[in-house]
């Protein structure tokens, strides 16, 4: 038996290529469920894998793919069987462990979730590790007394993976939502979203002297990091919180504690990779709820696995907007 897999390659301390090939089924890795896999999508992690490695990968050949959805085709675990449809997210495959940019997979019982209900895997996968990322973060600022109606909600980074699928949902629950990108030609897209303020990127990217400025935002999903971060975090409402989920614009914080310690402003970090297996479930159920089936289409960029190698370095340049789907099979 054999299958279609995109393989990164790298000799040495040369570069690295990547092209799809076609493998015995022997060559996959060890694990108690063999999925076969419908449909992947690409979040900068699998930029990197499929390029330059940014640390995350130790050993090639490899197979890239962070995410997939599919159909269980053999199982030694009873929690799955044949037919089952499922998804996974996280747990280093893709980086250390081979993913879903295959037609087959197999990974460990653990790192698996059954499909939500009312989702195709099609769709879980325009959902991916970003928009799973987008609900973990909806649902942190709800914990910490988010609520519609309080004031406007930030997203930066918002025509990205996280930012698209945090604005249709924070929309889609009552708030509203101040978008911020530094592509003017996505205001269309982003309000057809829900979003009903564009902020423009330069707007937030200088950094100022002053620790505090105007109360403005009762949330923040930021994707961005860095002096925006710092920036937001001056601008945020008292006892409001910002979910961290991203550092497009660096990893440093060049900012002080003033807006802790005087507005009660909550830093919440939040983290996909390693999410226990209920918070899983219950923000895939979030999203069967909350994400508008409509708005998440209108994200989607069909792909195949051919389309990977150019995909990954568009997505390391900021180049990709909304969700990318990958149909394996194609």
């Amino acid at each position: 038996m054999t299958f279609r897999a995109l393989v990164v390659e790298k000799e040495d301390q040369g570069p690295t290529s990547a092209s799809v090939m076609v493998l015995e089924d022997d060559r996959l890795p060890a694990g108690e469920v063999t999925v076969a896999v419908e449909y992947s999508t690409v979040n900068y992690k699998d930029g990197l894998c499929i390029g330059p490695g940014g640390g995350l990968v130790r050993t090639y050949p490899h197979v890239p793919g962070i995410d997939f959805a599919g159909t269980v085709e053999a199982s030694d675990d009873p929690r799955y069987k044949p037919g089952d449809k499922v998804v996974l997210t996280g747990w280093r495959v893709g980086e250390v462990h081979w993913g879903g940019y295959a037609e087959k997979a197999r990974v460990k019982a653990d790192w698996l979730v059954p499909l939500p209900g009312g989702l195709t895997t099609r769709q879980a996968m325009a959902v991916g590790t970003a928009g799973f990322t987008a609900m973990l973060a909806v649902m942190a600022l709800e914990y910490h007394g988010l609520a519609p109606g309080a004031s406007e909600v930030l997203v930066t980074g918002a025509a990205g993976g996280v930012g698209s699928v945090a604005t249709a949902i924070l929309a889609n629950l009552g708030h509203e939502v101040a978008a911020v990108t530094g592509r003017p030609e996505q205001e269309d897209y982003l309000k057809s979203l829900g979003a009903k303020r564009i902020v423009p990127r330069e707007e937030l990217a200088e950094t100022v002297k002053r620790p505090l400025e105007a109360e403005t935002w009762a949330g923040c999903v930021d994707a961005v990091g860095g002096a925006m971060l710092a920036r937001v975090l001056g601008q945020m409402r008292y006892g409001a919180s910002v979910a961290a989920v991203g550092l497009a614009g660096g990893a440093g914080l060049p900012a002080t504690v003033i807006p802790f310690l005087l507005r009660g402003v909550n830093l919440l970090g939040i983290d996909s990779v390693m999410q226990p297996y209920d918070n899983r479930l219950r923000a895939w159920e979030r999203i069967a709820r909350d994400l508008p089936m409509d708005r998440l289409e209108a994200m989607i960029q069909p792909a195949t696995l051919a389309d990977l190698p150019e995909l990954g370095a568009s997505i390391l340049k900021g180049g990709v907007r909304g969700r990318v789907v990958v149909d394996v099979r194609a």
